[in-house]
């Protein structure tokens, strides 16, 4: 005779819940605890934040292929200095179609990074390094460094992938792609971050998500 299984106790069943729940909130509470350490590492010799809380960052020392980080306002800012080769993988036809909004159609950056490079030069590419899936901050990952690499971004927490332009791949857990601030490049080696020359009117409170 085949005996029936005993159905959980409700009781046992939100111990189970609570349990999960603590977890979630746990590995959030850690999360956060690493943040402010991680934002401070970013203090950037190479930036200075100015009175209308406005960063400029000298951008000299930056070789084509390397990327740099600084921060501006709580948001970590990806800088990268981009080679012909990475331009060139940014328009492959092939990595085109495998992009979930290769033109960058949901607002996420201002109108003078609305392009297929999302920015104001090609030749160099500026992100808010905050994943639109759930916030984590993706890793660069440099061009050559494996067969697969061409300059772009890897979120190591639920592995979104994001091109140089910082567009998400398709069948990435990310739903936008990278936000871009606003940026003016006040000459060949120079930018000022947070005002747009292109998009004076731009704020950061009109993109879809961060």
């Amino acid at each position: 005779m085949v005996q029936s299984e005993t159905p959980p106790s409700p009781d046992g069943t939100k111990r189970r819940d609570l349990l999960a729940t603590g977890t979630v909130v746990l590995g959030c509470a850690g999360a956060c605890a690493l943040t402010a350490p991680f934002l401070n590492s970013l203090r950037n010799p190479s930036a200075t934040t100015l009175s209308d809380n406005t960063l400029e960052v000298d951008l000299s020392a930056l070789a084509p292929g390397q990327d740099m980080t600084v921060q501006w306002q709580d948001w970590p800012i990806f800088i990268q200095r981009r080679t012909p080769q990475m331009l060139a993988a940014l328009q492959a036809p092939e990595h085109m179609a495998a992009l979930r909004d290769v033109d960058s159609k949901v607002l996420q950056q201002p109108k003078d990074a609305t392009n297929w490079h999302r920015s104001v030069r090609p030749d160099y590419g500026i992100l808010i390094g905050i994943c639109t899936h759930l916030g984590c901050v993706p890793s660069f990952e440099k061009p050559g460094s494996t067969p697969d690499a061409k300059g772009g971004y890897f979120c190591p927490c639920h592995g979104s992938h994001f091109d140089a332009a910082g567009r998400v791949l398709r069948r990435a857990p990310a739903p936008y792609n990278l936000p871009v601030p606003p940026v003016t490049f006040l000459s060949d080696t120079k930018i000022r971050i947070g005002h747009s020359a292109g998009d004076p009117g731009f704020s950061m409170s009109d993109i879809q998500q961060i």
